[in-house]
């Protein structure tokens, strides 16, 4: 679910919080599920629980999780993509991938385009 690239300089918490917001967004994670709790994932991923409970916060900020006490922390409700602009993303790595294009390359061609429709 859940992987720790110890090369990249990303801070751990951040490469948790950005992997579980992705996977929520896809809808990888659906509403309702449940997520493993602080102590487990930190075990899982052989980190301290500080480092987890930092990602789950800022998520939970974002709105993205909720944690109540007896019911553990779970994906909340809507925070995926809708099934059309799934697809739009599907066709247009799959496109990418045909031309050889990088991850990076593809996001910098979004971060321009989002920049020109935003207006910014």
């Amino acid at each position: 679910m859940i992987t720790i690239d110890e090369a990249d300089p990303t801070p751990p918490f951040e490469q948790i919080r950005g992997q579980l917001a992705d996977q929520i967004r896809s809808g990888l994670l659906a509403a309702d599920q449940r997520l493993p709790s602080v102590r487990q994932l930190a075990v899982d991923l052989q980190l301290a629980t500080g480092t987890i409970a930092r990602a789950y916060a800022a998520l939970e900020t974002a709105g993205l999780i909720s944690t109540s006490r007896g019911s553990g922390t779970r994906v909340r409700a809507d925070q995926g993509l809708d099934d059309d602009s799934l697809a739009s993303a599907r066709r247009f790595v799959q496109a990418l991938n045909r031309r050889g294009v990088s991850l990076e390359e593809a996001l910098s061609v979004v971060r321009i385009e989002w920049s020109r429709v935003n207006g910014g």
